[in-house]
């Protein structure tokens, strides 16, 4: 059942920044991570706040532990309200390691899944292996999503790698290359083991991609989302966000939240009609 927000609001109480886009949306996109909701869970996840998600990954290899209808349902849910429904890239990892790639693009069609993520956060993938995944992909009428990084604890970004990997992911069809955070945000990718990252890091990287729009940032901790809000905008892509956070991140992007509130409202020019 497709669901339908309708605003009643007067337009700067309900988007102060007068910025924030409908779906489809090219950039300030939304990824969230579903390690296991319930049908039930997911059915008001998406009455809720479908609105305000652009792509849910089932995480890891959860999608073949699902009774085949829930599955399905959530994949025909998703389809309905305008979301793209992806299986974690750990689960195409695995179907490497064991030579079943077939079968598994050929279950993720036959299921109904819209997206696909190429990666090797656990594995070791050679630059051509990458390549043909992501070709397959998009000729097969996924949209793909690659991730770059380590799962590794310690892990790091090496900028000129992930430069590479940006322009050439994105040149055999690839629509977004996700930085690596993992469900803790700690201690891996661009995230020390407090959770923490440098400005000037990022942005230096950032310079040297033509389309910083392709990257999707891995930020599943609340004050890694206001950080790189803070540094890249409101439209900065981020994943890995847990259901319960959906409203307060999309509240960041509109600068409904104190952390995010000087991006939309400058209370030292405000009046106050009525009073």
């Amino acid at each position: 059942m497709k669901v339908t927000v309708h605003m009643n609001w007067h337009p700067q109480l309900a988007d102060p920044t007068g910025s924030r886009n409908m779906k489809p949306r090219s950039t300030g996109k939304t990824m969230v991570i579903d390690k296991g909701l319930g049908l039930h869970t997911f059915e008001d996840l998406l009455h809720t706040s479908g609105e305000y998600i652009d792509i849910i990954k089932l995480g890891f290899g959860t999608s073949p532990l699902y009774p085949k209808p829930i599955l399905e349902r959530k994949i025909q849910l998703a389809r309905e309200n305008d979301i793209c429904i992806l299986p974690g890239g750990t689960f195409l990892e695995s179907a490497i390691c064991h030579d079943v790639t077939d079968a598994f693009f050929g279950m993720i069609a036959e299921l109904g899944f819209t997206g696909l993520e190429v990666s090797d956060g656990t594995i070791e993938m050679d630059r051509n292996l990458r390549n043909q995944l992501i070709m397959r992909g998009v000729k097969q009428g996924f949209r793909v999503f690659t991730e770059y990084g380590k799962k590794t604890k310690g892990s790091s970004i090496h900028s000129k790698e992930l430069v590479d990997t940006v322009h050439i992911d994105t040149e055999y069809g690839a629509e977004l290359v996700i930085i690596e955070g993992r469900e803790s945000g700690k201690g891996v990718g661009i995230y020390d083991e407090q959770g923490d990252f440098e400005d000037g890091r990022i942005l230096d990287l950032l310079k040297n991609i033509p389309n910083p729009s392709a990257i999707m940032w891995e930020a599943p901790l609340k004050d890694q989302q206001v950080h790189l809000i803070r540094l890249l905008g409101r439209d900065a892509n981020l994943g890995n966000i847990a259901a319960g956070d959906l409203l307060s991140l999309e509240s960041l992007r509109r600068g409904l939240r104190s952390d995010t509130f000087s991006f939309a409202n400058d209370v030292s020019h405000a009046s106050f009609d009525g009073i």
